[in-house]
């Protein structure tokens, strides 16, 4: 049967048994000394046993108090901790947010991301996942994963809440000896011809559908990852289409990155993240973080674009 012991009696017996004395234990713990002996007498009482022997010139743990002590210490030992750790959650000096994005943000957005997070809350673990989007939002619905990024024509059940964070302007990667990498911008029209190596999922709904029909690409070549389409482009004609941000990775595969207009695109990107009655301290920090976050590509392409804006103007 279980026994009504408080945590309070549990450290008098233990404060007791560090000082050897009522009088000293009563004032570590900022009690009276009668207070005090009122708590071991209700402990005693409660477990039917006496745990300290008396006399007057010490206190000390009878035989039963001996093998109840490291166990009462043991006790308190756990509580401490976990309320310890509970504050270390509640303050961010520790936690876990499990984070997932397909490639394209992967390469791009999210190690800025995580890494401008992390330098403000080093003590939050951070856990990435780099997946097609179709498993972010399977990890989103099964638990897996707290936050998730995609683009947000991609539409999650009512389990998940959608989060729209920037729009970025899409562009084309070409070759080097394309045609049409000698003019500053590429129309829709213009690519008509060219065989497209598109890795988006639901282009025709996200993108396709903000073009006229007679413009778009006639042939359509589906790879899975974004660095297939563009490691396949150098090796033969055609296009593929990217997200301004993507420009380093872009120019790290040897390719001409241009604007895409007529019209002009944007690619828009939500934060996913997962219902729940209660979001875990650093859950809740990342989301609010994410919100706020301004990455430097933006800020690049923006000064990219008035620059272009003022030569053509000149």
């Amino acid at each position: 049967m279980a026994m009504d012991v408080t945590l309070r009696q549990l450290r008098a017996y233990v404060a007791v048994l560090e000082a050897s004395s009522f009088s000293e234990a009563a004032k570590a713990m900022h009690l009276s000394q009668a207070a005090l002996s009122g708590l071991i007498k209700e402990l005693e009482s409660r477990v039917g046993v006496r745990l300290l022997d008396r006399t007057t010139r010490k206190v000390s743990a009878s035989a039963v108090g001996e093998t109840f002590a490291p166990m009462a210490r043991r006790v308190l030992s756990n509580l401490d901790e976990a309320l310890e750790n509970l504050t270390n959650l509640k303050e961010l000096r520790r936690g876990l947010v499990r984070v997932a994005a397909p490639e394209t943000l992967s390469c791009t957005l999210l190690p800025e991301l995580i890494a401008e997070y992390n330098s403000s809350h080093p003590g939050v673990d951070v856990r990435f996942d780099d997946v097609p989007i179709q498993e972010v939002l399977a990890g989103l619905q099964n638990g897996s994963t707290e936050i998730g990024f995609g683009p947000a024509g991609v539409v999650p059940d009512q389990s998940v809440e959608v989060h729209m964070i920037c729009a970025d302007p899409l562009w084309v990667a070409l070759r080097c000896d394309d045609p049409l990498t000698k003019g500053k911008s590429v129309s829709w029209k213009d690519l008509r011809d060219r065989p497209l190596l598109n890795y988006m999922p639901n282009i025709a709904i996200n993108v396709l559908s903000n073009v006229p029909p007679r413009h778009h690409p006639r042939e359509l070549m589906p790879v899975h990852r974004v660095n297939t389409a563009l490691s396949l482009l150098r090796v033969r004609q055609g296009a593929v289409i990217c997200p301004s941000m993507a420009e380093p990775l872009v120019r790290g595969f040897g390719l001409t990155f241009l604007p895409l207009l007529q019209p002009a695109v944007k690619w828009k990107i939500a934060m996913f993240v997962r219902h729940s009655a209660s979001l875990s301290p650093a859950v809740e920090s990342f989301r609010d973080f994410t919100l706020d976050f301004s990455p430097n590509w933006a800020a690049v392409g923006i000064e990219r674009r008035r620059a272009d804006g003022r030569q053509k103007t000149v």
